[in-house]
Order: C-alpha cells, then structure tokens, then sequence
C-alpha cells in the first residue's frame, strides 16, 4: 500500500500541479493581487476542485461525456469563462497602484474556474482511475483516494498561489507588473488551448 500511496502523490504531483488554468491564475492571482487576496479566490478553486474530484469519483464525469452535446457547451462556458477571467488579469493594476475599485477574483469566480476546468477532469481523472490503495475494497480505495487527493488539491493550489506572491515582490515597477499580468493571461489562454484541444 505505501508504494501504492507514493505512486498515487508522484501521479498527482505530476498531472494536478503542472501549469492548466486553475494553477495558472492561482499564480496571475499571487502575482497581480498578492496571497492574501488571494485567499478566497483559492478558497473557491479548492472547493471547486474538490467537486471536480467528487464528480470523477462518482463516474458521472464518463456519463455526461458520452453525450457530445453536452461536453460541447461545457467546453464552450468554461473556455469563455476562462477567457474573461484572462482579461481579468491582464488588465489588473500594476502592484503598487492599487485601484480599490479593483478587486481580486472572487471565492466565486474561483469556484467557477475550477469546476469548468478541462484539465482538471482529464488529470483527476487519470490519477484517481490509474491508481488502487485499497486491493478488494472498493469503498475504502475511494474514501482513501478522495481524502488524499484532496490534501493534495489543497496544498498544490496553495504553493501555486504562494509563488505568485513571491515572485509579485520583483514586479513592483508598473512596466514589469504589466508584463507579468499580460505573460500570465497569455499562459492562461494557451493552457487552456492545450486541455481542449
């Protein structure tokens, strides 16, 4: 079971915490607004994420994607969504001059990003179906799959967010927090790209 488990937190490493939207503005998020605006935008990507793995875990994902209708318009909403919430932080103020009309995303808009995530089904799903803890068991193999994928949910958007602070201290001079907001949106807008097409 430990070789299992250490498989399982490599796999997941791996495929949750490469660049893919969530991750990716977690860090335009850090970087744009600072970690501790950040937080309930995090909140939401967490829970959101949470659901994405509930969804996975009770098969309802492979039953909504068989009907292509379906996984056409959810596709579509979330590459929209994802779109305004690039535009979001391209055109975020430069750290320093802080609008305070202008907010960091919501624990909401969190949420929303990281339910319509395409990624987050596709790696979700081929860490939870790719790994067994629990030989003979199914129940057990799930609650114990579901527990610690989401520690890893947690800790992965967290140290995405994190980074975007850090590197958020060089970015103090307007023309290079400018910079950074409009590469992040851009990051953004090709990961998306990648996970669905």
């Amino acid at each position: 079971m430990i070789a299992n488990l250490a498989a399982l937190l490599l796999a997941s490493a791996a495929l949750m915490g490469s660049p893919g939207p969530a991750t990716l503005s977690l860090a335009a998020i850090g970087a744009a607004f600072g970690a501790r605006q950040g937080l309930p935008y995090l909140a939401g990507i967490v829970l959101g994420t949470l659901g994405v793995l509930l969804i996975v875990a009770s098969g309802l994902t492979a039953a909504i994607l068989t009907v292509p209708a379906i996984a056409n318009v959810v596709t579509f909403v979330a590459a929209a969504y994802i779109l305004y919430l690039a535009w979001r932080i391209a055109t975020a103020p430069p750290l320093g001059q802080n609008d305070a009309t202008v907010r960091a995303p919501s624990l909401v808009a969190g949420f929303a990003l990281a339910i319509a995530n395409p990624k987050a089904y596709a790696a979700i799903g081929a860490v939870y179906s790719g790994n067994v803890l629990v030989t003979g068991d199914i129940l057990s193999d799930a609650g114990l799959k579901i527990a610690v994928l989401a520690a890893m949910i947690l800790t992965i958007n967290s140290t995405w967010l994190v980074f975007g602070s850090l590197i958020s201290r060089f970015l103090h001079d307007p023309r290079y927090s400018r910079i950074a907001n409009i590469t992040f949106a851009l990051l953004l807008l090709v990961s998306v790209a990648f996970a669905v097409f």
